[in-house]
């Protein structure tokens, strides 16, 4: 199958079955977008959806948030994963916000990529999800699952997988396109035991290509 029929493919399915698909992270803002993917680095959406509500009841703006300690911030977030260096980003993240950007949330890769916890893969969420940009985050689901539908080739890095899904996914689906790979790769094509079973795209999945040929090899 061609790469060009290979997206074709992926686009078609998801446009058709999951056209709104969205971010699990509860928020109603940018600012609250922002806390939350900061925070779901190395955990689940659903820890985090659970330690946000308090969080953001007690800091609602940047302001709040730049002047509270660290140890109270930390407060709120011990449960998630590395709550310490969190708790410091996102204190220092306000302070950024409100010193560089008069705290407003910034809308250029490379503004974002100065604020403390936030990296490419934040900064191209917040991109794409507030901005509505052709940004590709590239969190592990979708690292694996574009390379095992065959969307990439030979992408060892995350920047690699992003380049060349932004390069070959049409520009207006590219920011949804994100959120596609990341549910499909959280719920059927999970990383030990994909559940090739249920997918109902295996017609498209290089992997299930592959797995069907290794099958009929040893039969």
């Amino acid at each position: 199958m061609l790469l060009k029929e290979r997206y074709r493919l992926f686009v078609d399915y998801f446009s058709t079955h999951n056209p709104d698909a969205q971010t699990e992270l509860n928020y109603g803002n940018a600012f609250e977008l922002l806390v939350a993917v900061i925070l779901s680095a190395q955990c689940t959406d659903k820890r985090i959806n659970l330690v946000t509500p308090a969080l953001f009841e007690r800091f609602p703006e940047v302001h709040e948030l730049a002047t509270a300690s660290v140890e109270e911030v930390y407060s709120y977030i011990k449960s998630v994963s590395y709550p310490n260096n969190k708790a410091k980003h996102l204190v220092g993240m306000a302070n950024v916000l409100l010193n560089e950007f008069n705290g407003d949330i910034p809308e250029k890769i490379e503004d974002l990529i100065k604020l403390p916890g936030v990296g490419r893969k934040t900064a191209n969420v917040i991109s794409s999800v507030v901005f509505n940009n052709a940004s590709m985050a590239v969190d592990t689901h979708v690292f694996r699952v574009s390379n095992r539908l065959g969307l990439t080739s030979n992408a060892k890095t995350p920047l690699a997988v992003e380049k060349q899904l932004v390069k070959h996914l049409p520009k207006e689906t590219t920011a949804v396109a994100h959120h596609w790979l990341i549910l499909h790769g959280r719920y059927i094509c999970v990383a030990r035991s994909p559940k090739c079973e249920i997918c109902p795209i295996t017609y498209m999945c290089k992997y299930y290509e592959k797995q069907l040929k290794t099958k009929k090899k040893i039969d």
